[in-house]
């Protein structure tokens, strides 16, 4: 087994055991829970923003794409539009969510999203171990907050605790088939991995910018409001020094 697909493979099975800290809302009182929720989101935000901006975008030139390349990170928001569109589906925050009316769809939705997270990790570990591992733990940033809010969904959709901690399992498992094929078509993923790295980046800025900050711009009080944006700011340092240390 190859270095970048032995990483690849750890990687996505470690995001794919996150789709059991859903678990954990089952110990917190609803209240506690959005606190700490409103927290992760803050510092998933910053950290999908650092990582694109800090990383993949970086990484993008330095492989030569010098022209055009803020084309593609608009061509990557915009497929991640189109997809949260076409399948009914959003990043959801909260225990339980009045957005989410079909909870196969939303597990659809989520075993595509992982799928192409695996796509994402391997083809980064392809060119460089540091950018796989910060990919990783902008994939992971962003999937804790989700994942409290999609096993939320699934409860309220009529699922029982241990069925919605299997399926959202399940659905987390396409990480890993998504990193198998993309490191099989590795010479398609390589031919492509100038494009990929500045569309995930899109992808990385569109759910900072249309599902999780709109999330932070909810809490009102101006008090309350500061200690998720210091968390924003977290993780944007805690890229910015990923870069650093792994550099």
């Amino acid at each position: 087994m190859s270095l970048p697909l032995f990483w690849a493979i750890i990687a996505t099975l470690a995001v794919s055991l996150i789709s059991f800290v859903g678990v954990l809302t089952l110990a917190f009182k609803e209240k506690l829970l959005n606190k700490i929720t409103l927290l992760l989101v803050g510092l998933s935000a910053g950290a999908l923003i650092g990582g694109a901006f800090l990383h993949l975008i970086p990484e993008a030139i330095e492989e030569g794409m010098s022209q055009n390349i803020f084309l593609f990170v608009i061509i990557g928001f915009v497929i991640f539009y189109i997809l949260e569109k076409a399948l009914h589906w959003r990043h959801c925050h909260k225990g339980k969510c009045e957005i989410h009316m079909f909870t196969y769809m939303n597990l659809f939705g989520d075993a595509l999203h992982n799928f192409m997270d695996g796509v994402v990790i391997v083809a980064s570990f392809i060119v460089d171990v540091k950018l796989g591992f910060i990919t990783t733990l902008a994939v992971i940033a962003h999937e804790i907050p989700q994942e409290f809010g999609d096993f939320g969904v699934l409860i309220h959709g009529g699922f029982g605790k241990a069925k919605a901690l299997l399926c959202n399992f399940l659905t987390g498992l396409t990480a890993i088939i998504g990193a198998l094929f993309g490191y099989f078509l590795s010479t398609i993923v390589q031919e492509w991995i100038i494009y990929i790295l500045p569309i995930t980046a899109g992808g990385f800025i569109y759910i900072a910018a249309t599902d999780l900050i709109p999330e932070l711009h909810k809490q009102i009080d101006i008090k309350k409001s500061i200690l998720p944006f210091l968390f924003f700011l977290i993780g944007l340092a805690f890229m910015w020094a990923t870069g650093v240390l792994l550099g």
